[in-house]
């Protein structure tokens, strides 16, 4: 009997809910076929991803779109300056009829969280997020809180105006899976913006496609997606090779290892295959690693992780 955390004990329904999630999220993002296709390989592989690019390219409408498409609880925080942790996770009240401290929740207990602007705020309100995305959960005044299940960061931040601004440091940056760019639509997705309904009025209207228990399945059989070992050689061999790559000052972690092989098989998934391939790694390599590589101070980052994949054979 195959183990129920196969890709082949999914149902054709189920198959079928992801596939319309996925062509759903495209109508309503539209000229964003790749932005989309990487925030469900995060979502399934239980990651974070971190968006920067400049306002007003569908930063927002990709996380409305993808809560309203799995019929999960959104909440957005817009981070300031003077945004504090307890505005992010919580705070302790006291209630005086019941003599005691009662928690209330922040909006980091949701499904999924838009932060936006997330380098707006200080870092100690930056860091009030790590628990959370690392552990899914808080701890306020000695006691944990347990977050809901599934929990889906979506940080955005603008990488031109930086006045005012506190870079995330690396450790916060280890937490998001992927790292992805928008850019600006093509002329045709433009042109049927301009032309078209409001997104905000679509989304609005939007039926979901998937459930918890769907999403929950889902992730269970990204975990039996297959991995060779030549493929583990082959991530094994990116890592070793980003450490000792020129123009790099700190390689990749083994936790971005793991990261990159969770990926894979995501997207594998998506792709109805029950195996991933070395191209499934060429593909997510560099939304994972860049973000993960600290570059000398005489080399371009953004450039690195390419270099890094062409110096490695595909054996």
């Amino acid at each position: 009997m195959p183990d129920p955390t196969t890709p082949a004990m999914l149902t054709d329904g189920r198959r079928e809910a992801l596939s319309s999630s996925l062509a759903q999220v495209n109508r309503l993002v539209l000229g964003k076929e790749t932005a989309v296709t990487m925030s469900f390989v995060a979502l399934l592989a239980d990651g974070h991803i971190l968006i920067e690019d400049l306002p007003g390219l569908g930063k927002t409408t990709l996380a409305h779109a993808m809560a309203a498409t799995v019929g999960l609880e959104f909440q957005r925080v817009q981070f300031t300056s003077d945004l504090l942790p307890s505005d992010v996770v919580g705070v302790s009240v006291y209630e005086g009829s019941a003599r005691r401290f009662e928690f209330h929740g922040g909006p980091v207990f949701t499904n999924v969280l838009l932060a936006d602007e997330i380098n707006r705020a200080p870092p100690r309100t930056q860091s009030a997020l790590l628990e959370a995305m690392a552990e899914q959960q808080v701890t306020v005044d000695g006691t944990t809180h347990r977050l809901p299940d599934p929990f889906f960061v979506i940080a955005t931040q603008n990488p031109v105006d930086l006045s005012g601004t506190y870079p995330l440091p690396d450790s916060q940056l280890d937490r998001f899976l992927l790292r992805l760019n928008l850019g600006y639509p093509d002329r045709d997705a433009e042109r049927a913006l301009l032309a078209g309904s409001d997104r905000r009025t679509l989304i609005a209207e939007t039926v979901p496609r998937l459930g918890a228990a769907d999403l929950k399945a889902l992730r269970e059989a990204v975990g039996g997606i297959h991995a060779s070992a030549a493929l583990i050689d082959y991530v094994q061999a990116l890592l070793a090779r980003s450490r000792q790559h020129p123009g790099v000052r700190v390689g990749l972690s083994p936790r971005a290892g793991l990261a990159l092989l969770r990926a894979s098989r995501a997207f594998a998934l998506l792709q109805g295959r029950d195996h991933a391939l070395p191209d499934d790694v060429q593909t997510l390599f560099p939304l994972i690693a860049t973000h993960r590589l600290v570059a000398d101070a005489d080399a371009a980052g953004d450039g690195l992780a390419d270099s890094i994949l062409q110096a490695v054979p595909v054996d």
